[in-house]
């Protein structure tokens, strides 16, 4: 069996002397989509930022073969980790395509720069009718558009998603979750990290739920988002 492309074993990580992920245990297979669930405070965005090396943390990450504890976020992020923040964080006062170069800066080769910046486009032809704009003035749902570009302008091997659909239109959250299958037909890895509990399983292949900084269940998305005590905690059902 071939090693999974990210693995997580015995992972602990925090905010000074408060911990708030407790023996964190999972895996990522190349050309998966894999849901991470759980309610706010459950401890997603601490382990994505653990996973990126931006937080300290005890236990083994290995990306690629490679164990991160030791490297640096810039280390991590050239390996091809590449995060979409919670909340965008784009740079308001620059173009959309300058933004989305701005996911180039490690890259030097250039006629590929151009190739992907088209991929992009044809992905989401809103980004190139805008790239003039600057990011700032751009709808909420046009700037989440706009930071995946972005990532994916970094060429990543595995692309994390923070809180996609938070505060989106449900049309726009469709589009999005439409581009996610695309985007793993390039051959990229996907982990989404979502409240929304629909939204995410919708079109994952595996799921974890975070609890409280543990995980307390895993499967097939199928399996969960049919899981009656996942159906009544998330769903309401």
């Amino acid at each position: 069996m071939s090693e999974a492309l990210l693995q997580a074993s015995s992972l602990y990580a925090g905010y000074g002397k408060m911990t708030v992920l407790h023996d964190i245990s999972f895996e990522i297979n190349s050309g998966e989509i894999v849901a991470l669930v759980g309610s706010n405070g459950a401890g997603k965005t601490t382990l994505l930022r653990a996973l990126s090396r931006i937080i300290p943390s005890a236990g083994e990450i290995k990306f690629k073969g490679h164990a991160l504890e030791k490297l640096t976020p810039e280390q991590v992020f050239g390996l091809g980790l590449v995060q979409v923040p919670e909340g965008r964080q784009l740079f308001e006062a620059m173009t959309v395509e300058d933004n989305l170069l701005m996911g180039t800066y490690r890259r030097r080769d250039q006629s590929k720069i151009r190739s992907d910046l088209e991929k992009v486009y044809t992905l989401f032809p809103i980004l190139k009718t805008r790239r003039k704009q600057l990011s700032g003035s751009l709808s909420g749902g046009e700037q989440q558009i706009c930071a995946i570009g972005r990532a994916l302008m970094a060429a990543p091997s595995l692309l994390m998603i923070d809180e996609m659909s938070l505060g989106l239109a449900p049309i726009i959250v469709a589009q999005l979750l439409e581009a996610l299958l695309e985007i793993r037909k390039e051959g990229v890895t996907i982990l989404l990290v979502e409240q929304d509990v629909f939204s995410a399983f919708q079109n994952a292949d595996r799921g974890y739920v975070l609890e409280i900084g543990k995980i307390i269940r895993s499967g097939s998305a199928k399996e969960l988002v049919n899981d009656p005590e996942i159906r009544r905690a998330y769903l309401g059902i």
